[in-house]
């Protein structure tokens, strides 16, 4: 489903990303394990088009999408959820998943998707015509993976979904996701530095250490321990 080929990207001439290759099969939840600035958050804007890409190649269900531009992924299906959640809190938490569906496929069908969303996230049913600034961080966290999910996406990528969130609301995520991938065929690719997160809802988990990919690993063969040295600031 996506290919992503030695890619290599940064900011202002300083490269952060090297050569990170990245396959992601249908129905698969892929978590991306690193400590902070570790290149997690750099590789996902530069498969969303955020970034240019100094070289290598990203591709999404067969097409070629390494000079698209930031709008085109989001219209081939890809779903993302910034770190830092990317609500506007001034605008109702309707109006901020009314701007999720701005593909024209997702707006055409967008009453459907919404309850489906709410179906999923029960407690923002309540709090639709609420300011996006009032709700809790899982609420919040809720809203912005909701967005996402608005239009309907064949991959969905998150990035630091359990920032400011409680245990209780983590452990609810998790099961949220494995209940997207399993219900719908939802391919899912996660950077995270929660270990037990990644656990919880991988298939398969790779570790990035300062731009580049150290280890891939299918879920249940993954050493704990190893993986933890690297997740520590």
């Amino acid at each position: 489903m996506l290919e992503v080929s030695g890619i290599r990207t940064g900011y202002e001439g300083v490269e952060v990303v090297h050569d990170v290759d990245l396959a992601v099969n249908e129905g698969e939840t892929v978590c991306v394990l690193g400590a902070n600035g570790a290149g997690k958050s750099t590789m996902l804007r530069a498969i969303m088009r955020q970034l240019p890409l100094w070289s290598g190649s990203v591709r999404f269900l067969g097409e070629v999408l390494t000079d698209a531009k930031a709008f085109v992924p989001a219209h081939h299906g890809m779903g993302y959820v910034p770190e830092g959640r990317g609500m506007l809190a001034s605008l109702t938490v309707r109006e901020n998943l009314e701007m999720g569906a701005y593909p024209l496929r997702a707006q055409a069908s967008f009453a459907a998707n919404l309850e489906r969303v709410l179906a999923l996230f029960p407690a923002l049913m309540p709090r639709l015509e609420h300011a996006a600034g009032d709700l809790s961080g899982g609420q919040a966290q809720m809203l912005a993976i909701g967005r996402a999910l608005v239009m309907r996406p064949k991959l969905l990528l998150l990035d630091e979904p359990t920032e400011g969130i409680q245990p209780s609301i983590i452990k609810e995520m998790a099961r949220t996701l494995k209940r997207i991938r399993d219900e719908k065929g939802l391919s899912i690719v996660v950077s995270e530095q929660v270990l037990s997160f990644a656990l919880d809802i991988a298939d398969r988990v790779l570790v990035i250490e300062n731009g580049e990919i150290v280890r891939d690993d299918p879920r249940d063969a993954v050493d704990a321990a190893q993986v933890s040295k690297y997740l520590s600031v």
